[in-house]
């Protein structure tokens, strides 16, 4: 979204005392552990709705689509540019949900660490906290409400830019999971920038190995993926 001068002016400023606090001699470690929710806490069926300027000579039709959680993030910017507008209202809400790849990941700093400096950073709404609590809650994790951030953006400089603001509030030792490349690199590139220590994960569902490596074994000896010998 786009930001007043004041807004690049506090950005910046943030970015200078993240800096001039990783730089202090004999500082205290203050860890945080910040989690993507969709595809990285959490699998749903939740789906924002596009509408998107038809682009027809004559006419001011708009034509609708779905995107999941991940198209949304890889194509938030090239839409918005488009003149699309974005309906969050079953995004508000957790439908289908079941554990994600890091699920047990966010659950142990929490049961390790407290909720205190524990975070999810969503592409999703603010007003989707309650629903994310509720699911978290639900599967045995207890997150504090102000520790879900929505951001209502799918750009990889909006979790960037939240980085760097708890950089400076004096975080220097950094988790950060997300299941979309570009927002793992842009956050990597900021923290890298300040000097912290950090952590930065993609977060990749399982995937079954054996069969996998059945194929592989087809394709190299003939054997059929499907058969089972003795030893």
């Amino acid at each position: 979204k786009n930001l007043s001068n004041s807004g690049i002016i506090e950005q910046i400023k943030n970015l200078d005392k993240a800096i001039e606090l990783a730089r202090e001699k004999n500082k205290k470690a203050k860890g945080i552990s910040i989690l993507d929710f969709d595809d990285t806490v959490a699998k749903t069926k939740s789906k924002v709705i596009v509408y998107a300027p038809a682009f027809k000579p004559g006419t001011s039709k708009e034509v609708s689509m779905r995107l999941t959680p991940a198209e949304f993030a890889k194509r938030h910017a090239e839409l918005e540019r488009m003149g699309a507008s974005f309906d969050f209202s079953e995004f508000n809400k957790v439908i289908k949900g079941k554990k994600g790849p890091l699920f047990d990941k966010l659950q142990k700093a929490v049961d390790k660490f407290g909720n205190e400096n524990v975070f999810i950073l969503t592409a999703r709404p603010k007003e989707s906290a309650e629903a994310i609590q509720a699911f978290l809650e639900g599967m045995g994790v207890k997150l504090k409400i102000e520790n879900i951030a929505g951001l209502e953006d799918g750009r990889p400089i909006a979790k960037a830019q939240f980085i760097v603001n708890k950089a400076a509030e004096g975080y220097n030792d950094f988790y950060f999971a997300d299941d979309i490349m570009a927002n793992v690199k842009a956050v990597k590139r900021v923290l890298d920038i300040v000097d912290v220590k950090s952590n930065v994960q993609q977060a990749l569902a399982s995937k079954n190995l054996s069969k996998d490596i059945n194929k592989m074994i087809e394709y190299s000896t003939g054997i059929g993926r499907e058969k089972t010998y003795s030893a």
